[in-house]
């Protein structure tokens, strides 16, 4: 058995990439990937300013920005190719990225629901993790890395809801695709995993309940059984496990953060 990697090197020397990297989850665990020694971090959003900014706040020695809009297979290829001549390999894609709802007229309940916005949300939220897990997964193969692959899901994934139907079904999508490249990856060596955050002050939930920061607090904090209110660096630190050896021997999983939101719902 192998010693335990010093608390603050678990990513030593590792090539991530981060989408939806710019803001919220995705650069809470940017900054938490630089913190734990990873060699080389590629954020890609399509906030582009956001990204740059964060990017220089980490450092461009350690971490670069690259526009990507994850809905074009096309641009996640460029992303991951690119990604690998800069720096010789990927180890970890935390395929992050997503929205939380497409359109503002309607809540997207079963009975109005907003085809057009569906497809919106899909494409993201469900599409662009498939092109994220095949093309970091291909370049994994081809390099012969024992690399991990994190995607956020959500509690909402191990639930219903009353509305944003198109959302939560997005989020099962996420699971299901978790569950099914681990089992196909897991010959290569490929762990892939996911991340379910309960309700955490982003800019996701904030366009889903039209709250700010000190009133999405308040909204928060009775859903979990814990004291407190869940935040982005909660969930970045689980993030970090799943993408360290740390996690050496788990895959397929489906990792909940949520302060025990979901004992609270069932």
């Amino acid at each position: 058995m192998t010693d335990p990697i010093p608390s603050k090197n678990k990513l030593q020397g590792k090539v991530a990439i981060i989408t939806g990297g710019a803001s919220g989850l995705g650069e809470a665990t940017a900054r938490r990937f630089a913190d734990h020694g990873a060699r080389a971090i590629v954020i890609a959003d399509v906030q582009d300013e956001k990204g740059q900014n964060v990017a220089a706040s980490i450092g461009s020695n350690i971490c670069t920005y690259f526009h990507c809009d994850v809905s074009d297979e096309e641009q996640v290829k460029t992303l991951v190719d690119s990604t690998v001549n800069a720096y010789g390999r990927l180890d970890i894609m935390f395929s992050n990225a997503g929205m939380g709802r497409a359109t503002l007229t309607c809540e997207q309940t079963v009975l109005d629901i907003d085809l057009s916005a569906y497809d919106k949300i899909m494409s993201v939220n469900a599409r662009g993790m498939v092109a994220c897990v095949k093309h970091a997964a291909k370049a994994m193969i081809e390099g012969r890395v024992r690399g991990s692959i994190v995607c956020t899901a959500s509690v909402m994934a191990s639930t219903g809801c009353e509305k944003f139907i198109d959302y939560v079904m997005s989020k099962h999508a996420v699971v299901g695709l978790v569950r099914s490249a681990s089992l196909q990856l897991g010959a290569y060596g490929i762990r892939v995993n996911c991340v379910s955050p309960g309700p955490v002050g982003t800019p996701l939930l904030k366009g889903l309940s039209g709250c700010e920061n000190e009133e999405l607090d308040k909204v928060c904090e009775p859903m979990s059984s814990l004291k407190g209110v869940l935040r982005p660096k909660h969930v970045a630190d689980a993030v970090v496990f799943l993408a360290s050896e740390d996690s050496e021997f788990v895959t397929g999983h489906n990792l909940a953060v949520d302060g025990g939101f979901r004992v609270i719902v069932h």
